[in-house]
């Protein structure tokens, strides 16, 4: 898992905070539906499971 800092350069050049964004859907894990819950853990996204 990347940590907070992490930022993707995506295929465009546009920059994505993906530390940041991993960190707040873990923290929200609570108000995510069970798709998006699946959809994580099929990501590898281990708390989602």
């Amino acid at each position: 898992m990347p940590g907070r800092g992490h930022i993707e350069v995506l295929p465009d050049g546009t920059e994505h905070r993906t530390g940041i964004w991993i960190g707040n859907q873990k923290a929200r894990r609570d108000k995510l539906d069970a798709e998006q819950l699946r959809t994580l853990a099929e990501l590898g996204v281990e708390w989602a499971v």
